[in-house]
This record gives structure tokens, sequence and C-alpha cells, in this order.
């Protein structure tokens, strides 16, 4: 069983700058990511989907994150990474991995992390 721990998150101001990883753990060979979702969760709303991108390189970025957030992974490290630019205050939230993986032993199953807080102060 494959389990996603999202890292990085804090504290920073208004205009920083903040790479979340999100690091795959747990048995499987030929371990490929096939699609990596970031999702923003605030308290009494619902979870928002930020940026996407699949194996093939379609990517997705939610209009409020256009030009500021990217997604990457690497399939031999098992992490991916949502980094985000010129941070505003509206980004402020919880942010979870969701991962689409591949292994020899499961097939393709979707996986969720924990979240991370992030937090950005004026």
């Amino acid at each position: 069983q494959v389990q996603l721990a999202e890292s990085g998150g804090g504290l920073v101001q208004a205009g920083d700058s903040l790479r979340l990883s999100c690091a795959a753990s747990g048995p499987g060979s030929l371990f490929r990511f096939n699609i990596v979702s970031w999702y923003r969760q605030t308290p009494g709303n619902q979870r928002e989907l930020v940026a996407r991108l699949t194996s093939t390189g379609r990517e997705y970025n939610d209009d409020s994150v256009k030009g500021r957030f990217t997604v990457a992974f690497d399939n031999t490290q098992r992490t991916a990474w949502l980094t985000m630019n010129n941070l505003k205050l509206e980004d402020t939230a919880v942010y979870i991995c969701n991962a689409n993986i591949y292994t020899m032993s499961q097939g393709s199953v979707d996986y969720w992390g924990q979240g991370t807080q992030v937090t950005v102060s004026s």
C-alpha cells in the first residue's frame, strides 16, 4: 500500500515562495506517477483543485494560481512537488497531495496525503 506524506508547509509572508513535497512510500516496483494533483482546503469550504500535472505533460492550473504555482514530480525519487511563488494571503489553506500511481503490485491506484498547512501573512 503506497502512502503519501506532504511536507514543506509553514508560515510565510506575502510575496514569498514555498515548495511543498509529496513523498510516496511503501512497497512496489516499477513505480510511476500517472497524475499528480494538488488541492487546498480552508475551514468550512470544499476542497478545490489548485494544479495538476500528468505523465504526458498535460498541465492544469486554477486561474487563481496561474503563473505562480507549478507541479513537478520525479519517479526515481517517488516525490512530487508544488512550487508556489509570489504567495498571497488568499493562498492560506491546507494543501493536499493526490496522486494516481502505478506500481506492478497494485496497478494504477489513487492515493491521498494528509495535507500540510500553508499560512501567508501580510
